[in-house]
């Protein structure tokens, strides 16, 4: 586990990581930032956003910036587990529908 955005992209070579989970507010960098600079780095790496401040704007620029997840918090280990597991096999978590493929608990 990695400390702040500007770490996750320090240390981020591709292939190395095999998901996100990132918060919308953090110190220096936010999660949307970093999504963005992921993006612009060509990695198509799966991104889990899970903050207490989901407003519906920032989900829909989350999910516009290839978000898997947007999760709001409190959330259960096995939401959160069962989004990371789906993020990683590529595919919709289960009991999510209706959202293009992306599950957004």
């Amino acid at each position: 586990m990695l400390d702040g955005a500007e770490a996750f992209l320090a240390a981020y070579t591709p292939g190395k990581f095999d998901c996100l989970i990132t918060d919308l507010r953090m110190p220096g960098m936010g999660g949307l930032q970093l999504q963005q600079e992921l993006r612009m780095l060509g990695s198509s790496i799966p991104v889990i956003v899970v903050t207490s401040a989901m407003d519906p704007l920032s989900r829909s620029r989350a999910m516009e910036e290839g978000a898997f997840a947007c999760l709001t918090k409190p959330v259960s280990q096995d939401a959160l587990l069962r989004h990371l597991t789906a993020a990683l096999a590529g595919r919709s978590a289960p009991g999510e529908s209706g959202n293009g493929g992306k599950a957004t608990g």
